[in-house]
């Protein structure tokens, strides 16, 4: 397997600062898309728990129905003994077997009240459930409208940029298997640490083109000597002089 060939420091820096250049046009089209990305997963998310909102709610009308014709079952039995017993009571043979019959209609009575007040409490359970079912299915429709228009808006931007983004990030490769492993692994670790995705950065009068803190002199003179690989003090940034890469320090700027 062929090694990495062996860099100046002086190449190094020139090395990161190019892959740094594409990196962060690669953050400029990422920072194009903004939040679409995560708006749409979060509408995508809100939709399938509609869906499972609006099933369990069809569960539970199907359930209430159920409960619903159990108590008319049981009200329309308690009618038909009410009639028969009522019909017996005309040939009863002594005031024992009148009074059983009158016991009876009175426990049917009770029973119908009681499957009257359970039906009454499932049929407005039922339409409860139906208001909920159609403000679910409303808000259904309003956020799939909302996931159309935010579909549409970030595959027209990604559709826009993904030609270059792919370019892009081919040569960001490219120019990674150019860099020693180690130093790699710290310059991502810089960036994954800093606000603005800036690893390394040029000097900008006679300061830290990160966090804008003055460097010392003598650690100035050491950067513009390209021995060793030095960073900020204050924000732990590569540090680079702007002449290395075709800057002017007048006209340092770090994007």
């Amino acid at each position: 397997m062929a090694t990495k060939k062996e860099l100046t420091v002086e190449e190094k820096l020139k090395a990161l600062y190019d892959l740094q250049q594409k990196l962060s046009e690669i953050d400029a089209i990422k920072i194009l898309r903004g939040e679409l990305p995560q708006e749409v997963q979060d509408l995508e998310d809100e939709i399938a728990g509609l869906h499972t909102r609006v099933a369990k709610f069809e569960d539970e009308v199907a359930a209430q129905q159920d409960e619903f014709d159990r108590n008319r079952d049981i009200k329309a039995k308690a009618e038909e003994l009410i009639d028969k017993y009522t019909a017996d009571q005309d040939n009863v043979r002594n005031n024992r077997e009148y009074d059983y019959l009158t016991k009876e209609i009175e426990y049917q009575g009770l029973n119908i009240e009681l499957a009257e007040k359970k039906m009454n409490e499932a049929s407005r359970r039922i339409d409860a459930l139906k208001a909920e079912i159609e403000k679910a299915k409303e808000m259904f429709t309003d956020r799939e409208h909302a996931l159309e228009d935010k579909k549409s808006e970030l595959n027209e931007i990604v559709s826009e940029n993904k030609a270059k983004e792919e370019t892009l990030r081919e040569k960001a490769k490219k120019q990674e298997n150019k860099i020693e492993e180690r130093l790699l692994t710290a310059f991502k670790r810089i960036r994954k640490n800093t606000r603005n995705g800036l690893g390394i950065v040029v000097v900008q009068r006679n300061a830290c083109g990160g966090c804008f803190n003055r460097i010392p002199a003598q650690r100035q003179m050491e950067i513009k000597m390209h021995k060793k690989v030095i960073v900020c003090e204050y924000c732990g940034r590569i540090l680079i002089d702007p002449e290395l890469v075709g800057i002017t320090p007048e006209n340092a700027k770090n994007k």
